[in-house]
């Protein structure tokens, strides 16, 4: 074993370059060149710090900070008063701890594979196979509808079936509903931090999206006159419960403002509400309270399961619906039968409410934990799928996603909600998308004692 404490001279001596950055990272790279090169092996001992210093004719600062980031890449490791050694190669067991996707927690007691088992089975015993493989082109068979209609309940009572049009997810909702309400050049208003897939569907279709400002209540009804009058907007996308990213739920009042200016501006609502039914005691949906101003589009991805890709949109105007069909054939014929066969069977037998009810527990325990571990920084709801954290000034949004990316945890910066105004320093963090309660208070501690450090200056990462 090489032993490089007696040597005159590092074998792995840095060229220090002048475009190379500071110089402790230069001994850095070169300490992680001569590991990947075999010169130095795990185990070998690297010169005592000041002795190091000297070699290089470099300050003690420079080489103590050089070894810490070489142990922050798992490069070195230090064994007390024996000294620094090269670090065994380290094996990455687990998987990245995903804080980025807003996926539905498992509940407790449900067994998924059971549940499909099950329902699949309820499916293909009642249900007419041969239409089960076929195209439906009219916005899903009149079981699915019916089953539209009553997920719809809780939030408008009794509805007409054929006024319900399933769907292949809130996403392919949005998208129908832009190209059948605007044209290429027009204006969507929405919230200055808002969902990243809007801002995808207008990038695509080449409508503009414009920011207008909003309040720890959501959109203020004077910036949306003021955007009305000085934007001509064909349409005004509202997620008012549980907002994304925000997680703010718009109270009544401001809904029926809201509605009232969108509808003297003959401005069309596509009320997107993906989170109604995991909320606690939400106000009406604004397509209730202006039933002929609004699109209201409700999906089963964040209540049930993203796997079914079922959403279910309800238009009132029968000429609207049919545009919107059209829109839809464009690109998604149709929700795929199958999987919207299963929805409606665990709607019409229930399972889907038992499923629903399970995930609300287990997102509010999530919650609870969040609430534990962010002391001080959390401002979620304490229900719903995602926390919205403002960061301390010293960390920018999308610094620290990188730093936590770099500690293993992924989570999502502001700069992807932005749809324009002014940034938010924030990041949203999702508590469902780790399976295992544990491994997410794990993912939240690093991610606490992550924020409470500083970012180096020099390297950008927490030292």
């Amino acid at each position: 074993m090489a032993t490089l404490q007696d040597d005159p001279l590092p074998i792995w001596w840095p060229r220090w370059a002048a475009q190379g950055g500071p110089r402790f990272l230069q001994i850095a790279d070169a300490l992680q060149a001569a590991v990947a090169g075999g010169s130095l092996k795990p185990g070998d001992r690297l010169p005592p710090q000041r002795r190091l210093a000297a070699q290089l004719g470099v300050d003690l600062t420079t080489v103590t900070r050089a070894y810490e980031e070489a142990k922050r890449r798992h490069l070195l490791e230090g064994r007390g008063a024996r000294g620094t050694y090269v670090a065994a190669p380290k094996v990455e067991w687990t998987a990245v701890l995903d804080l980025s996707m807003n996926t539905p927690p498992p509940p407790a007691g449900v067994d998924f594979g059971d549940l499909l088992k099950q329902g699949m089975s309820q499916v293909l015993m009642t249900a007419d196979t041969g239409l089960l493989m076929t195209y439906q082109s009219g916005g899903g068979s009149d079981a699915d509808r019916q089953a539209g209609a009553r997920w719809l309940e809780p939030m408008f009572g009794a509805l007409d079936p054929a006024q319900v049009v399933v769907c292949p997810g809130a996403q392919a909702a949005i998208a129908a509903l832009t190209l059948a309400l605007t044209v290429p050049g027009d204006v969507i208003l929405a919230e200055p931090a808002t969902y990243p897939g809007l801002l995808a569907v207008a990038a695509q279709f080449g409508r503009r999206v414009v920011a207008v400002g909003a309040d720890g209540q959501g959109m203020m009804p004077e910036m949306l006159e003021q955007a009305c009058r000085l934007h001509q907007p064909r349409l005004l996308y509202l997620n008012p419960t549980l907002q994304n990213p925000t997680a703010i739920t718009m109270p009544q009042r401001r809904r029926q403002e809201l509605a009232g200016i969108a509808k003297r501006c003959h401005v069309r609502i596509v009320e997107d509400d993906p989170y109604w039914l995991l909320a606690e005691a939400p106000p009406p949906p604004v397509a209730a309270l202006a039933p002929e101003q609004v699109c209201y589009i409700s999906t089963l991805s964040k209540c049930l399961t993203p796997g079914l890709r079922v959403a279910f949109v309800l238009l009132r105007d029968p000429q609207e619906r049919e545009r919107f069909l059209a829109a839809l054939r464009s690109f998604a014929l149709m929700a795929a039968p199958l999987t919207a066969a299963l929805a409606t069977q665990w709607i019409l037998d229930g399972s889907a409410y038992g499923l629903m009810e399970g995930v609300r527990n287990e997102a509010r325990e999530r919650h609870r934990m969040a609430q534990n571990l962010l002391a001080g920084r959390y401002s979620g709801a304490g229900d719903g799928l995602h926390v919205w954290l403002e960061l301390p000034g010293y960390w920018s949004s999308s610094q620290l996603a990188s730093a936590a990316a770099r500690e293993g945890i992924s989570v999502t910066p502001a700069e992807a909600f932005a749809s324009g105004g002014a940034s938010v320093n924030a990041i949203r963090i999702s508590l469902g998308s780790i399976q295992d309660r544990t491994r997410l208070q794990a993912g939240l501690q690093r991610l606490s004692h992550l924020l409470a450090r500083r970012p180096d200056p020099f390297s950008g990462v927490a030292d």
